[in-house]
């Protein structure tokens, strides 16, 4: 049977429940088992498309085009398995589904309540597409006592009796604060969110404690004994120097065997936890550096370009160095030129600007291409990126000095221009600038055909490839002449040749532009090419 493992967060948010979730799912694999893992947000947007960065960090995209939790990219990342719109939930899509199943009369004339109706559907998403898994890992986004989380406390709470303890689980990460005036920790807090669970009607089984300094015996049979829990399940969980180093922390404190006993599954002979020593071996014994600018606007929060990041390490271990990474805000670029420009790229070795929405700074970007493509510092575009690389050779090489996108000017000469169409769940739905802003940007993977002998054809290997998209606006073709006589090729197209995927200039060092978001297939097992390569050309 299944078994249900249901992480849950205390005390203070962005603990890292996500990163703690996708570790523990890669513990069990690397024991053989097989796993489904699923994100439940209680905030009642249906999705993270409309919300700002600032807020919630970056949105993460699937392969079938769901707008969702960056956590999503920690479970692909660290597990290398394709997620779905069917592995995320938010309560704004629970909410939206119950409503239009009370409209529809399913519930023949009940008076629809919080439980069971809204618990059952919760239950559901649960439990769909289960077929062979062995452990089904649920992360319950936010902490014990947020308001809107209550109800997926208890439906999880439901599930649990459902399937019976032995095939459930309650993993619980908390904070056990160091007090610097005191010089000691303290657990008080993690024993009230403890006990804040407990009032829910779900016992923790086991306690993962972060902590900045090291958790004595004293103070984990102190949190063993006000939690109900046995000493050997309350799981130190100190800060490391990379998330990639998780896996073998908690393989050292015996996490999956204590799962492993909790279930009542005898420990399996062949535990290959090889990958992960290998990354570890790189972070520790890594033998050159290599630092490059990300040009964006998103930097105040660390997570707004969370897979970015990602991807950028991942390439790091491709090529064996340390990248360092330069963040230049592009809106302060704006206000500069001539030899502020040049110290703002001051031993810089590449240039990469990713993808954005609004007008602020826009110029600033384009500035930094400019000074990519005129000093032959290799470039790497992404979305926004590339429409800005496009931009920007229009306007300083063909000469069109008006040129830009509908998106930022509807005055201007337009190479960039809303998709007025779009296709979702196989019809065709008109578009407007004021239409609904949710879920209505090309999103998910779409195909590619690459033009051989191009950087593109270099760089992947293969001339028909598949990405993740997620914008709005695209460039118009009918510029293509225009733009290969001047020596900037289209390389990649869908495969009917109306969407332009990557741009690339012939006699540069390397540039390139995609129109897709790379970042979003970039695994520490398996770098993403394009990111690769752009450090492999920043190293030379």
């Amino acid at each position: 049977m299944t078994k249900y493992i249901f992480v849950t967060g205390g005390v203070v948010s962005s603990l890292g429940k996500g990163i703690s979730a996708a570790t523990i799912g890669a513990l069990l694999q690397a024991r053989g088992y097989k796993i489904k893992i699923r994100k439940l947000d209680p905030y009642l947007n249906i999705d993270p498309g409309t919300m700002s960065p600032y807020q919630h960090g970056e949105v993460y995209v699937t392969d079938d085009g769901a707008e969702t939790d960056l956590d999503l990219g920690h479970y692909e990342r660290f597990l290398g398995i394709k997620l779905s719109s069917k592995d995320t939930i938010s309560g704004g899509k629970i909410y939206w589904d119950v409503l239009n199943r009370e409209r529809r009369g399913d519930y023949l004339g009940a008076t629809v309540q919080m439980i069971p109706h809204v618990t059952d559907c919760i239950k559901e998403y649960i439990k769909s597409g289960i077929t062979d898994e062995d452990f089904v890992i649920c992360e319950i986004g936010g902490t014990v006592g947020d308001i809107e989380g209550l109800i997926f406390l208890e439906a999880i709470r439901q599930l649990a009796n459902e399937v019976g303890r032995r095939n459930s689980m309650f993993v619980h990460l908390t904070l056990i604060p160091y007090i610097e005036a005191a010089h000691e920790l303290k657990t008080k807090p993690s024993q009230q969110a403890v006990k804040s669970l407990l009032e829910k009607g779900i016992q923790a089984d086991l306690l993962l404690c972060r902590s900045s300094h090291p958790i004595s015996e004293s103070d984990r049979a102190k949190l063993a004994l006000f939690c109900n829990l046995n000493p050997k399940n309350v799981i130190p969980a100190l800060d490391l120097t990379s998330i990639y180093k998780v896996p073998m922390a908690y393989a050292k404190e015996q996490v999956a065997e204590r799962i492993m006993e909790h279930f009542g599954l005898d420990e399996k002979e062949i535990v290959d936890l090889s990958k992960w020593e290998k990354i570890e071996g790189y972070l520790n014994a890594y033998k050159k550096e290599v630092t490059i600018a990300v040009v964006g606007k998103y930097f105040e929060v660390s997570d707004a370009y969370k897979s970015l990041n990602e991807a950028i390490f991942h390439a790091g271990i491709a090529n064996n160095v340390k990248v360092n990474v330069k963040t230049i805000d592009s809106q302060k670029l704006e206000e500069m030129n001539g030899e502020d420009i040049k110290e703002a790229f001051k031993d810089i070795s590449g240039i990469l600007v990713p993808g954005g929405f609004g007008v602020r700074g826009v110029l600033g970007k384009m500035k930094a291409i400019e000074f990519a493509r005129e000093n032959n510092v290799p470039f790497f575009g992404i979305c926004l990126g590339m429409q800005l690389a496009v931009i920007e050779f229009a306007r300083n090489v063909l000469g069109i000095k008006d040129a830009f996108s509908t998106e930022f000017d509807e005055n201007c000469k337009p190479l960039i221009c809303l998709m007025e169409t779009y296709e979702k769940d196989g019809k065709v739905i008109q578009r407007t600038k004021d239409s609904d802003k949710g879920g209505t940007l090309r999103l998910g993977a779409y195909p590619c055909v690459i033009e051989k002998g191009s950087l593109a054809y270099k760089v992947y290997g293969e001339d028909k490839i598949s990405e993740r998209h997620r914008h709005r606006y695209e460039l118009d073709m009918s510029y293509e002449k225009d733009l290969v006589a001047k020596g900037m090729i289209i390389s990649g197209k869908s495969p009917d040749k109306v969407l332009p995927e990557i741009v690339e200039i012939k006699d540069h060092k390397f540039f390139i532009g995609v129109q897709f978001h790379p970042e979003f297939q970039s695994t520490p097992f398996k770098p993403h090419p394009v990111f690769e390569n752009f450090i492999k050309a920043s190293i030379g």
